[in-house]
């Protein structure tokens, strides 16, 4: 079968975790963005999953880092060798035959010139035949289901690891967007400044993050939710273990999830009437890691008066859109919207 030997691919490139969308077969790799080099040899020890068990665990001679930052490349070699090894991930069962994939990664839409530059880049020097680039928010518009060919407005809000893109979709582009750099990463970092601010204690970022998915919420839970920790005392500075409650946790996280509702106002604000008229039928979909805060969408909806839903897999949407707009190339090629653009 000839189409075996073509396998095209999707990847949600994201700050804090790849996923990777093989046609014809759905998502194949989902591993964290996370690379463990040596630093002495300048060899990569680990990636993904082996490699995020190592952060803020590494002897000297070695570092867990992200290559990516806020959405966009901050270590090109890293982020290359990333992806090739996503790449080969998935396609295991690779054959002799099989040429190299075309690959559609997803960015910001945010990003600069050069930015997309580095990412369509890093994507051929990893093994890919032809780069094509889609915008994060129209890849998660169309994992979500949503009718982005039709003319009727739809709004997504994609809350990643590194940023958070709101967009209003209509006739297959992107009316109006906004990005900012404020995500699930910025939640994890005001969580830790918070507990050293208030108990004088150090907690890590894995910390952070489960706090964040276990107790976190957007509103105060009732009853209110408990859960021990354990760090290092910034004035004994020896380890210890302390008691956080998830009203805690919401005001820490106040001043991110403010931000990111203040995007969602600014889009709204520059919507075109007709289609605030179709978003106010439809609601507000909210997609990524960051909608799965709890509370996010009642809190939304009570600061923007709109229906607020969350999609039914936010972590996949992105990956899902990228790999259905793979199997849709003609409508893209057809159309040459804003949406996506091929690195010729």
């Amino acid at each position: 079968m000839l189409g075996g030997f073509t396998k095209d691919l999707g990847i949600d490139l994201g700050t804090a975790n790849t996923l990777v969308y093989v046609r014809g077969k759905g998502i194949v790799v989902r591993e964290p963005s996370v690379v463990a080099i040596r630093t002495d040899t300048k060899t990569i020890e680990a990636v993904g999953e082996s490699a995020k068990k190592m952060i803020g665990r590494t002897p000297g001679n070695i570092r867990a880092i992200r290559p990516m930052k806020d959405g966009v490349i901050a270590d090109f070699d890293t982020t290359a060798t990333m992806i090739k090894y996503f790449i080969r991930q998935a396609q295991k069962q690779r054959s002799m035959f099989q040429r190299h994939p075309n690959v559609m990664i997803c960015v910001p839409s945010g990003i600069t010139a050069v930015e997309q530059r580095a990412v369509e880049d890093a994507t051929k020097q990893a093994g890919a035949r032809e780069a094509y680039i889609i915008e994060e928010p129209f890849a998660a518009a169309i994992g979500a289901d949503l009718p982005v060919w039709e003319p009727t407005g739809s709004m997504v809000v994609d809350i990643g690891g590194g940023t958070t893109e709101v967009a209003v979709i209509s006739l297959g582009g992107i009316v109006t967007s906004r990005s900012v750099r404020v995500a699930g990463d910025e939640m994890d970092e005001s969580i830790i400044q918070y507990i050293k601010r208030q108990y004088n204690l150090m907690i890590g970022e894995r910390t952070a993050e489960q706090l964040k998915m276990d107790i976190g919420s957007a509103l105060p839970l009732d009853p209110a939710e408990n859960m021990e920790i354990r760090g290092r005392d910034l004035v004994t500075g020896l380890p210890k273990t302390i008691t956080i409650t998830s009203d805690e946790i919401s005001e820490a996280l106040a001043d991110t999830v403010g931000a990111m509702i203040e995007a969602v106002k600014v889009t709204l604000e520059k919507c075109p009437p007709e289609l605030a008229a179709d978003i106010m039928d439809r609601g507000i979909v909210l997609t990524g890691g960051g909608a799965l805060l709890r509370n996010l969408d009642k809190l939304l909806a009570r600061e923007t008066g709109m229906p607020v839903i969350v999609a039914e897999n936010p972590l996949d949407c992105v990956a899902v859109g990228t790999g259905k707009a793979l199997e849709n190339i003609h409508r893209f090629k057809s159309r040459g919207g804003m949406s996506l653009r091929s690195k010729r």
